[in-house]
């Protein structure tokens, strides 16, 4: 009996000292248990920083990439603008050089309207058919196709000018004027200055400053005239001559 009671507190602090033992071996692993978790957490927290910078940049560029492009369009534009401007002033050139090739002198020698007074050219009526009959008030045979074509301008409305010139280069404006009114002719009458008769001289030669020979040509809406004419047409000659003009 002496032996058990002396062995119990041997025992007893054996078994303490185990208890204790055991209860440190549990709890000092738990320090060390948390080191990876906090590396861990580290670790995740950084990398979505460098996603969100990464996600950031191109954001940050898109407003210099539309500078070029609106540079690039303003240089676009000032060049079609230029080109405009090249090709009007090309076609205007081109316009010109035609006027001055195709038109003679005495289209656009000024002229006196007998009744109005108004001055004005041939040139003036481009765009439309003139029938142009030289004649002179003392011209029988003049008369009688100034008659035939009393008898068909009207049919042609606006689409066709006709005026008449007198040969007569002296003649005052008023006496025409009379003359025409006389006769019931109602539209332009002139009389020739000494220029515009040489100037069609020049080009139709001088049958056209021959009355009685009934000298008429037309010109054509593009400027363009024809041949001579002589002769007295019939209305239906006339509106013939004035049709293939126009077509």
């Amino acid at each position: 009996m002496k032996r058990f009671f002396l062995l119990v507190p041997v025992v007893i602090g054996l078994f303490v000292l185990a208890a204790c033992g055991g209860t440190e071996t549990a709890v000092t692993p738990a320090p060390t248990a948390m080191m990876p978790a906090q590396d861990t957490g580290s670790s995740m927290s950084d990398e979505p920083m460098a996603d969100n910078a990464m996600a950031e940049e191109p954001m940050g560029d898109e407003p210099m990439a539309d500078e070029p492009m609106a540079n690039h369009n303003d240089t676009m534009t000032m060049e079609e603008s230029t080109m405009d401007l090249m090709e009007e002033a090309t076609a205007e050139s081109d316009m010109d050089s035609m006027e001055m090739m195709d038109h003679p002198a005495w289209q656009s020698i000024a002229l006196t309207d007998a009744r109005s007074g108004e001055t004005f050219t041939l040139a003036d009526f481009a765009g439309k058919t003139v029938y142009v009959e030289p004649m002179a008030t003392w011209c029988t045979n003049c008369r009688q196709q100034l008659n035939n074509v009393a008898q068909i301008h009207e049919q042609f409305g606006d689409d066709v000018v006709f005026i008449g010139l007198s040969l007569e280069t002296n003649l005052n404006p008023a006496d025409l004027a009379v003359y025409a009114e006389n006769q019931g002719y109602d539209w332009t009458f002139a009389v020739m200055t000494q220029e515009m008769l040489q100037s069609l001289a020049d080009t139709y030669g001088r049958t056209i400053t021959n009355a009685p020979s009934t000298p008429h040509f037309i010109i054509r809406a593009d400027g363009s005239h024809t041949d001579l004419s002589t002769g007295i047409d019939s209305p239906d000659q006339l509106v013939q001559l004035i049709q293939a003009a126009q077509s």
